[in-house]
């Protein structure tokens, strides 16, 4: 799926005014006649609900308004150009290319923006006729249309989200609790795209997006980290699927969460169902009741277990997914402008300093949450923190100040010790 594209928009200028006279049979002293021009076109984003991608601009990224038409005789004003309208998808942020700025977030259907004014139409001379000078020879041209490059950038409108390791099963469970038909193979990475489903229970109705496998440094965008954690930003819940042929489910759950975390803070305290998936593979099933302790271990209250291939307690999960739904609290309703969901800036991301002989201090928002997000009693755990360090830049930072084996370093409230 194309989720941003760079596109060119122009609008048109406007028509210039005309100058002209009234030459009509016994009217020798005609006054100035000239008309306005006429104006040039807008060009208008606006929603589609039927649009989901922004596949549409894969072949055509320009974009250009007509112009207004020259002012006629006899007053006549020249013919406004046809505004064009540009339908993208709901969840479409738009910004300056240029700069950055953003000028829409465009959410829900009949939402529109202009993006570019066309121009107004130059002044007839008739329009300048005064006591003083009854005969005008002059009008005005067309203002002159905008133009300027945007960024379209699509981030997915849906009430639940599933996450997870690559080849969790997200596809696979999307597919059977769905209307969707994503593509499903058992290899890493057969998503590259999210995908989205309608569930029905009852009589209500929940949108659900399949996003694509993170893995570490995805907030870093490696692997196209912000590509798929930007579609999760508006979700409102997250199943939280995981791989129950990992070697460590618990530890991929931890990952997760600190790749979630790490991108925004808001992601990491959304609310998840835990799920544990392929449980119709005999070796899984034998591992739940210790992966369940684990989890509840962790504060965890209700995990399930679940076989998306063979719909083993598939409908326990989409009662959950409801009931935990209808006790989220009420969403505030939509301002007439959408603001945008962007995260804060961080000017320095992590500082650090060597304090003492074999002591080193490592400060930073992100990474001491990561930190104090990481099981220390699991050595994947450990392993992955030490990768996060590496895809933050930290790991060289910490060599160029002479880090060695065995020097104690600070995290936050933690006291590590240091291994390559």
């Amino acid at each position: 799926m194309i989720d941003q594209v760079k596109i060119f928009v122009a609008s048109g200028s406007g028509g210039d005014g005309a100058v002209t006279f009234r030459r009509e049979k016994y009217i020798p002293h005609g006054g100035p006649s000239g008309g306005d021009g006429g104006k040039g076109a807008d060009v208008i984003l606006s929603v589609n609900p039927r649009q989901n991608t922004l596949s549409a601009f894969s072949g055509k990224v320009h974009f250009k308004g007509g112009h207004g038409a020259r002012g006629g005789s006899a007053t006549k004003t020249g013919r406004s150009a046809e505004d064009i309208i540009i339908n993208v998808p709901p969840g479409t942020i738009v910004r300056d290319s240029e700069t950055q700025e953003i000028l829409a977030d465009l959410v829900r259907e009949g939402d529109r923006v202009i993006i570019v004014k066309g121009g107004r139409g130059g002044r007839g001379n008739a329009r300048f006729a005064t006591s003083q000078n009854q005969a005008p020879r002059y009008a005005e041209k067309g203002e002159p249309g905008e133009e300027k490059w945007i960024i379209l950038e699509l981030r997915l409108i849906a009430d639940v989200g599933i996450v997870g390791v690559p080849n969790a099963g997200k596809s696979t469970l999307l597919s059977v609790i769905s209307n969707a038909r994503p593509k499903i193979a058992d290899y890493p990475f057969t998503t590259l795209e999210p995908n989205l489903g309608m569930v029905r229970y009852d009589d209500e109705e929940l949108v659900v997006a399949d996003i694509p496998g993170l893995v570490e440094g995805a907030h870093m965008g490696v692997g196209l980290g912000h590509a798929f954690l930007r579609h999760i930003t508006r979700t409102r819940m997250l199943i939280h699927l995981l791989n129950g042929d990992s070697e460590d489910p618990v530890a991929d759950y931890n990952q997760i969460n600190v790749e979630l975390s790490l991108y925004d803070d808001k992601l990491g305290k959304r609310p998840q169902i835990v799920v544990l998936n392929k449980m119709d593979i005999p070796e899984v099933a034998a591992r739940w009741s210790q992966i369940e302790a684990d989890l509840k271990a962790r504060g965890i209250e209700q995990p399930l277990a679940i076989s998306a291939a063979t719909q083993q307690n598939v409908k326990a999960l989409v009662q959950r997914m409801f009931q935990t739904r209808a006790e989220l609290p009420e969403e505030e309703p939509l301002p007439a402008v959408m603001p945008l969901y962007e995260l804060p800036p961080e000017e320095v991301p992590f500082t650090v300093e060597k304090v003492d002989e074999g002591e080193f201090r490592i400060s930073g928002k992100r990474i001491e949450r990561a930190a104090n997000m990481t099981y220390w009693d699991y050595e994947e755990a450990v392993l992955r923190f030490q990768k996060t360090l590496d895809f933050l830049g930290i790991t060289q930072v910490l060599r160029d100040l002479g880090i060695e084996e065995g020097d104690t370093v600070y995290i936050g409230e933690h006291e590590l010790e240091w291994a390559d």
